[in-house]
């Protein structure tokens, strides 16, 4: 069987750890060691991450629209609900947006939402955890 000789491979391959440590402090960015491990650990935590923001962000759409709604009266859940009961199929992002750039055309979401509610059978007469705020 042939020798192998592999200087130019793991040459090549501490070379490519390196250049990816770059920016790192300390030895994690010039020794191999160090480096290779904090560059798998930062692969790793890039890929948890990725996914984690997804999460974020319906978290921060959910902010906001529980905020604009509750400018408006109502709660986030009960909006929620209205919108369901009213077959207003939009996503938490394009909300979110409307809550923000766009509080007048969220005002008549939340009216449809709220009359909806209204016409659903054994619905409560209002929100009464929170007093209507008045539109400016």
């Amino acid at each position: 069987m042939a020798r192998v000789k592999r200087a130019v491979h793991g040459k090549k391959h501490r070379r490519a750890v390196l250049e990816r440590a770059q920016g790192y402090y300390g030895n994690k960015s010039r020794s191999f060691r160090s480096a290779n491990e904090q560059v798998m650990h930062s692969l790793a935590y890039a890929y948890r991450d990725r996914r984690a923001r997804k999460g974020d962000f319906r978290q921060l759409w959910i902010q906001r629209i529980n905020a604009g709604a509750r400018q408006h009266g109502m709660s986030y859940s009960r909006f929620v609900a209205g919108l369901k009961a009213a077959g207003v199929d939009l996503d938490r992002k394009i909300l979110a947006d409307l809550a923000v750039s766009d509080p007048a055309a969220f005002g008549t979401l939340v009216a449809q939402a709220s009359a909806a509610l209204q016409a659903a059978p054994g619905a409560p007469a209002a929100d009464s955890a929170t007093p209507p705020v008045p539109a400016e």
